[in-house]
């Protein structure tokens, strides 16, 4: 019993179960309305265009989450211009902006000259989160959630029918580039836990996990939080004992449990096929 609460007795372990459960929330709820909408790929753009507002963050000396919260309204803006006032598709225009945007990043990454190294920022370091970056994380999961959850009916008529939405007096505009915000807030929170390459993981797979299990979205919620809940705990203690680092194991323990949600929906399509 003692071996199997072995991670519990450190603090840096704490923390980092902390961290995770903080992230869960805001990431989880997000997750559901990048699915529905359509826009997996452009918290992928956003997620990889914080590198540069990072770098040059940490070259004027300012706080880094202010850089990577600029850059990435930088990505949103500028993609949601591009495809508006231009033929190409919005997923080309997206793959365009955070491929040029995180590749400038890296050059500028490339030419700092310092001893601090930034590498907890591509890859996360959920173990050596302080006090800080629980602080960060938990304002932002705060404002984040709340807003989520208080117009989480707008959001979805939004999603589902644009159109619509506009019609019965939404105020469609500030939806959009709200949604936008929310995501770059969200992934500045991510920042220091789970970095930016694998940030997109937990904004993708627990609203895709949870729509292959339900389909009513009321439901989709909270299934998608407690996915990530389970998923971010676990995959913290279970890299404490096969020696591993916690953010891409929680990306792996995702990723078993997407193959076996979809495993499952797939077997109830058979079944409904066949009594039909």
């Amino acid at each position: 019993m003692d071996y199997l609460l072995m991670p519990f007795q450190f603090a840096f372990m704490n923390k980092a179960f902390l961290m995770m459960a903080i992230i869960a929330v805001p990431t989880s709820l997000l997750s559901c309305y990048l699915v529905l909408k359509g826009w997996s790929l452009m918290g992928d753009a956003i997620s990889h265009a914080v590198l540069p507002g990072v770098v040059l963050a940490y070259l004027l000396n300012i706080p880094l989450i202010i850089g990577a919260f600029v850059a990435g309204m930088v990505c949103a803006i500028g993609t949601g211009f591009l495809s508006e006032n231009s033929r190409v598709k919005q997923d080309t225009v997206m793959g365009i902006v955070f491929s040029g945007m995180f590749g400038f990043g890296i050059v500028l990454y490339t030419k700092i000259s310092s001893d601090v190294h930034l590498d907890h920022i591509l890859f996360g370091n959920m173990l050596g989160v302080g006090a800080a970056d629980l602080w960060t994380a938990g304002t932002i999961a705060v404002i984040v959630g709340g807003l989520i959850v208080a117009k989480r009916r707008d959001f979805l008529l939004h999603a589902f029918d644009p159109v619509q939405a506009q019609a019965v007096g939404l105020r469609t505009g500030w939806l959009h580039y709200g949604l936008l915000a929310l995501i770059s807030l969200t992934i500045v929170a991510t920042l220091s836990a789970v970095g930016i390459i694998l940030a997109i993981g937990l904004l993708i797979a627990p609203g895709a996990i949870a729509f292959l299990l339900t389909k009513r979205f009321e439901f989709m919620l909270p299934i998608a939080v407690a996915i990530t809940l389970f998923s971010g705990l676990s995959g913290v203690y279970i890299s404490f004992f096969i020696d591993s680092a916690p953010a891409p194991t929680v990306i792996l323990v995702l990723t078993v449990l997407f193959i076996a949600a979809f495993i499952r929906a797939a077997r109830k399509n058979r079944q409904a096929s066949a009594v039909v």
